[in-house]
């Protein structure tokens, strides 16, 4: 089982001619258990859910997906909100409201021991930056490192508002309790500006000594690194007609974890630091798929196993 942390939100998704938006839960964790559950996988979401209307329908919208809520907390305040805005190519821009929302009030007594069957933990987002849950979840993930893979998703989120400083500072805390970190381009270029993105990633892996560092470039596909080996290894993005782009690093991320459990390395930190570059590419291969297929939906909405396969036999030429 893959145990994912963080919020579950509603994205306001705008509909055509400008003037109507639509109500879909959301939120980097969520979707990112959506995705895992869609690709055949055990997903559970350790998350807080308001009991509001909004609440109502995100906790409807995972279970109707095959998340696990066994261990979400109910809770009294309101569910977060992000408005949507997307460009003339589909990408997403975000609004939030967050002001006394459910999903950052984490209390210590909230987050339970991890089932035995646990085999990574992934977290992520705007949960590890947003006090006073952040501190928590953070002191929680860290005393479980040793016994589950760590992946943690940097999904920094500048139209938040935070300090710069304090959001780089938390994502170094983050990257020495994880394994396995995720960051896409824009993500570097806001966190350390200037700097060409390969090379920063190249440096955040050695530093945090990390199993593996994944590094999302949109449309020219993605690339691995690892403290362990000296190669990059780069895969190409691949062509579809995109919806909107709302989710499509959550599936990449939910992709590169349920692959990399196919191959066995989730099978203990231990083992997922055997990881070699051969291995790095087939799951990065199976990512990007998931990744752009996702693009050509509205709002999250990852593809299955099935369905990214068959893509790829496509790319293949396999037939």
């Amino acid at each position: 089982m893959i145990l994912v942390c963080g919020e579950a939100l509603v994205d306001l998704v705008p509909q055509p001619g400008g003037d109507l938006w639509r109500a879909v839960p959301g939120g980097g964790p969520a979707n990112t258990a959506v995705a895992l559950a869609r690709l055949g996988g055990r997903a559970a979401l350790l998350c807080r859910l308001s009991g509001d209307a909004f609440g109502r329908r995100i906790r409807a919208h995972l279970a109707e997906r095959g998340v696990d809520l066994g261990m979400a907390v109910a809770a009294d305040e309101p569910s977060t909100v992000a408005v949507v805005g997307l460009d003339e190519q589909g990408a997403a821009e975000y609004s939030f409201y967050l002001d006394g929302t459910a999903d950052w009030g984490w209390r210590p007594e909230e987050l339970p021991e991890p089932p035995g069957e646990t085999r990574a933990i992934h977290v992520g987002s705007l949960a590890t930056v947003l006090e006073p849950g952040a501190g928590h979840l953070w002191a929680w993930v860290r005393a479980h490192r040793e016994r589950a893979v760590v992946a943690y998703d940097v999904n920094a989120r500048p139209a938040v508002g935070l300090d710069r400083g304090a959001v780089a500072a938390w994502a170094a805390r983050w990257m020495d309790a994880a394994h396995v970190v995720k960051a896409s381009e824009e993500d570097l270029a806001w966190l350390e500006p200037g700097g060409d993105p390969v090379e920063v990633a190249g440096r955040w892996a050695a530093r945090h000594g990390l199993d593996l560092l994944l590094l999302t470039r949109g449309g020219d596909g993605a690339v691995a690194l690892s403290a362990h080996w000296g190669d990059r290894v780069s895969v190409p993005g691949v062509r579809v007609p995109v919806r909107d782009t709302v989710g499509a690093g959550d599936a990449f991320g939910a992709a590169v974890l349920a692959r990399l459990s196919d191959l066995g390395y989730l099978a203990g930190p231990g083992k997922l630091a055997t990881l070699d570059p051969g291995a790095a590419r087939e799951a990065l291969e199976f990512a990007v798929a998931a990744g752009a297929l996702a693009c050509t939906a509205e709002g999250a909405d990852p593809p299955d196993r099935e369905r990214v396969e068959r893509f790829l036999r496509g790319t293949r030429g396999e037939g």
